[in-house]
């Protein structure tokens, strides 16, 4: 993850202020069109679940590059728990808690991995809201000031939070070649795609277009008008 990452944020959040008296206004249809896409919610919470069958495959030697995108992915996958978890006591809307337990499973499945390789987990201490990784740190912080704005900015961090993830899991399945490390980012990619076509939903409820900030436009159009895996 580079610093443009942050200026993206702050972009994010000046559009959701500016959003802000709007979402106010129309927040109780805002929720009740919400609700209407619980389904989609609920059903990201098992998209992982195969993720654990990367424990039947054999342990392979480690690059340092792989063990560094384990690290990074298990705080990341936290960091995006952590998030949801928080809005989720902001906004009655289910998709937050759904997609909480859905990280949950992300995190638990990048444990594993350090537990099969005997690597030290560096969120074995984690409190929620706090990271390890710096930019991680920064990136958590702006997400919920963004979710505190409005269900609008609650949405917007939720799509770019998935955004985000696709991206760093596409990138980093590039430069690892343990067959079990990939199975596992594929099938976080597959949800994460999942979690972003539901943000994305929410979002065009209550009028709003997200435009990626991560990923390639083209990938994005292909995801979202593609249906839920």
């Amino acid at each position: 993850m580079k610093k443009s990452r942050l200026s993206a944020i702050v972009i994010i959040m000046i559009v959701s202020v500016a959003t802000f008296l709007i979402s106010c206004t129309g927040k109780d249809d805002d929720l009740a069109d919400a609700r209407e896409l619980q389904q989609k919610s609920e059903a990201a919470v098992t998209d992982v679940a195969c993720c654990f069958s990367a424990d039947t495959l054999p342990v392979e030697t480690l690059s340092q590059t792989e063990i560094d995108a384990l690290l990074l992915m298990r705080e990341e996958e936290l960091m995006a728990r952590d998030v949801y978890v928080y809005l989720s006591g902001l906004y009655s809307t289910p998709v937050f808690a759904n997609i909480s337990l859905s990280e949950q499973q992300h995190a638990s499945a990048i444990a594993a991995l350090l537990v099969k390789y005997g690597l030290d987990d560096i969120a074995a201490d984690h409190q929620a809201g706090v990271f390890v990784n710096q930019e991680l740190q920064e990136l958590y912080n702006s997400l919920i000031a963004m979710g505190e704005e409005s269900i609008t900015g609650a949405f917007t961090a939720g799509a770019t939070i998935e955004d985000m993830d696709i991206f760093d899991l596409m990138q980093l399945s590039e430069q690892v070649d343990n067959a079990d490390i990939l199975l596992v980012f594929a099938n976080l990619t597959k949800g994460s795609r999942n979690h972003l076509r539901s943000f994305v939903a929410h979002l065009l409820k209550v009028g709003v277009n997200y435009q990626p900030q991560f990923i390639s436009q083209d990938l994005f159009d292909e995801i979202i008008n593609s249906p839920h895996e």
